[in-house]
């Protein structure tokens, strides 16, 4: 599915959806060129759980927990890591909720990881005209028909 966004209002919107719609055990592995919205998509998944304070990316942190909102979300960015280094994280403790209450799991540079989740849905931001994004999304036994404002 792709889906046009008009500008950073309309990528927010989309998180918002997301966030609104997703249950706990999701993971949304994001990925595009630095500047094409993913951490303001993971803003509004965040708003769309009713999670409080700023959502900031976790460049230098890696990890941030947001654990306030109606489900927790679990924001990663990978950006500055080796998919070597990434296999030290034990991302699966994550989308497993074996050590974390489960919730959301939203992977800023899904592609340096070595290894992925049974189920996610693929998030593909790349940059269009006239300052426009497109984002395409790619289920991956994970279902998005139940979703609302997605079409």
């Amino acid at each position: 599915m792709n889906i046009l966004l008009a500008d950073a209002q309309a990528t927010l919107r989309l998180g918002i959806t997301l966030g609104q719609n997703l249950t706990a055990g999701s993971v949304i592995l994001l990925e595009g060129d630095l500047g094409t919205g993913k951490t303001t998509l993971v803003q509004g998944i965040g708003q769309g759980l009713d999670t409080t304070g700023p959502i900031v990316s976790p460049t230098f942190t890696l990890i941030n927990e947001y654990t306030e909102g109606r489900i927790p979300l679990y924001h990663l960015d990978l950006y500055r890591l080796e998919p070597s280094e990434v296999l030290a994280l034990n991302l699966e403790t994550y989308w497993e909720g074996v050590e974390v209450m489960p919730g959301i799991v939203a992977i800023e540079w899904a592609e340096r990881m070595p290894y992925k989740p049974n189920s996610y849905l693929s998030l593909v931001l790349t940059y269009g005209e006239e300052g426009t994004r497109q984002a395409k999304i790619t289920p991956f036994n994970f279902s998005i028909s139940d979703f609302v404002g997605l079409d």
